[in-house]
């Protein structure tokens, strides 16, 4: 055990940036399902339905921080980091123009991104041992 008292300030903290950013996530995915369906392969039920693993994994990471798992640091820390890097590489040139985006779309991509970079953030202050006060 690292003798930190869990969850911190910084750790609960990134776990509520986390359910903002993956709730948004969330209904921004199913209206694109529901709204915008058959606009690009990514927006139907199927592909939705197909996208939940990652919300499930959110979860897990979240309750992990929660809860105080010594390690849930590091571990929101690495999907943070993740999710950013598939952002940047994978949805905005791949997915992105499939889409046909308008200025929602743009709006949800950048805060959805913008939080994963504050929950990275935090996430590595605190496991360079550094506090809020």
């Amino acid at each position: 055990m690292d003798g930190a008292v869990h969850p911190s300030l910084l750790e609960s903290v990134s776990a509520w940036v986390l359910i903002v950013s993956f709730a948004l996530s969330l209904i921004y995915e199913f209206w694109r399902a529901t709204a915008k369906a058959g606009t690009s392969r990514y927006d139907s039920m199927r592909a939705f339905v197909q996208g939940l693993w990652l919300y499930v994994l959110a979860a897990i990471v979240i309750v992990l921080l929660f809860v105080g798992v010594p390690i849930a640091a590091w571990i929101g820390l690495i999907f943070s980091v993740l999710v950013i890097l598939v952002s940047i590489f994978y949805y905005n040139p791949k997915m992105m123009p499939a889409r046909k985006p308008g200025l929602f779309d743009w709006f949800e991509d950048l805060v959805y991104t913008g939080l994963a970079f504050v929950t990275a953030t935090l996430l590595a202050l605190e496991v360079a041992g550094l506090t809020l006060s």
